[in-house]
């Protein structure tokens, strides 16, 4: 079926190109960055996880998202998600694949991965992270490639693929708490030490992933032949909407927390995050914009007679995909280093250099996206005539 990614409009391959082009950009600033070493990057002894990790953390929720289609579809027969599913396992496939190259790109030397296979430490969590990221990349490609290879064929799927999905739909929740146990298990940074960070992390994967799955289907409706259908979407805006609410509840719990304790461990990272501390403020207008978008997507999504019209409910989702990246792209990863275990404020920030290789992880993530996406809606578009 890969021969379909080959036919296409000019409008496709203009689309194709751009991505090489900013592929090709990021990786000539990665050789720069082999080169050099992490220090052309804004990390430092004092915060030595930034955007990269940043980037990480955002894209496996996306990726644990794609349970939220399956999981309906697989378990509770929805019918209706038959037409999208397969969009939401090539975006969990997509978005496992640029994780992966966000920690190959941390590390900065690339034979440091051969670590974690060479000399395996159970008690490391990114052990784990790594094991169970790679065997849902792996379901999630299997399942959604045979499923539409059934589909072209007019038969269905083979009962072994069923049993695939019943693990993938555990898996999907795992991904994201073993990722949430990497920051909730360190004792030494206040911010991440919280009972409740792997359920916030999977609240804001059900809303992040969902709305930008929604913004897909619609991007997918416009520019081919191929329909996912509106009742589909208004159901992952629900999905969205009662992820969003969690979401949101979740932070509200965590200032209660922090600031009726009065534990200033707990207090200064969310001082430093919304108004500055010790006179530095670089991400508090982020977390501000974050907090705007999140209260105008919840105003949107909540109302009933704005989230069924589809125009709002893609405003709505961009300001969900926007406010989630920047809390979990940004201020979640950064928080935790400020201040430092000495009570000191270090600030970090991206260079040009770290931001253009983090564009070409991007542009390989949805070249990647693309090409599935291709396959998927040709397919579809087949079997539709």
């Amino acid at each position: 079926m890969l021969d379909k990614a080959l036919k296409g409009s000019p409008r496709y391959w203009g689309w194709v190109v751009i991505l090489l082009g900013l592929i090709g950009a990021g990786f000539g600033f990665y050789l720069y960055q082999f080169s050099e070493g992490l220090k052309i990057t804004g990390m430092s002894r004092d915060v030595s996880w930034g955007f990269y990790i940043g980037q990480l953390t955002y894209f496996v929720g996306v990726a644990a998202s794609g349970v939220m289609v399956v999981l309906p579809y697989y378990l509770h027969d929805y019918k209706a998600f038959g037409r999208i599913t397969v969009l939401g396992e090539f975006l969990a496939v997509a978005s496992i694949i640029m994780c992966g190259l966000f920690v190959m790109v941390d590390l900065g030397n690339l034979p440091r991965m051969l670590n974690i296979i060479i000399y395996p430490n159970p008690t490391s969590i990114l052990f784990w992270d790594m094991i169970v990221l790679n065997v849902y990349m792996l379901l999630n490609l299997v399942i959604g490639w045979n499923v539409l290879s059934a589909e072209k064929k007019g038969m269905p799927y083979a009962g072994w693929v069923k049993v695939l999905v019943y693990i993938s739909i555990p898996w999907a929740f795992s991904i994201h708490t073993v990722t949430a146990f990497l920051y909730a298990g360190l004792p030494g940074r206040h911010y991440w030490l919280t009972a409740i960070m792997a359920a916030r992390f999977l609240s804001s994967a059900f809303c992040s992933g969902p709305a930008l799955l929604i913004l897909l289907c619609l991007i997918v409706r416009k520019f081919t032949r191929f329909d996912p259908g509106k009742e589909q979407i208004h159901t992952l805006g629900s999905i969205v909407t009662y992820a969003m609410i969690l979401n949101v509840f979740f932070f509200a719990l965590e200032l209660f927390t922090a600031f009726y304790s009065q534990i200033p461990g707990h207090m200064h990272p969310i001082v430093y995050l919304f108004a500055g501390l010790e006179g530095h403020s670089r991400l508090v207008p982020w977390m501000w914009t974050a907090a705007f978008f999140a209260f105008v997507a919840l105003l949107l999504l909540i109302i009933p007679a704005t989230r069924r019209k589809i125009d709002v409910l893609a405003v709505a989702c961009v300001c969900v995909v926007i406010a989630t990246w920047i809390d979990k792209g940004l201020g979640l990863v950064i928080g935790g280093f400020v201040p430092n275990a000495f009570d000191r404020v270090f600030e970090y920030w991206p260079t040009f250099p770290e931001i253009m290789i983090s564009v070409g992880v991007w542009a390989t993530g949805f070249f990647v996206l693309t090409i599935l996406y291709k396959v998927a809606t040709s397919v579809k578009e087949e079997v539709a005539v």
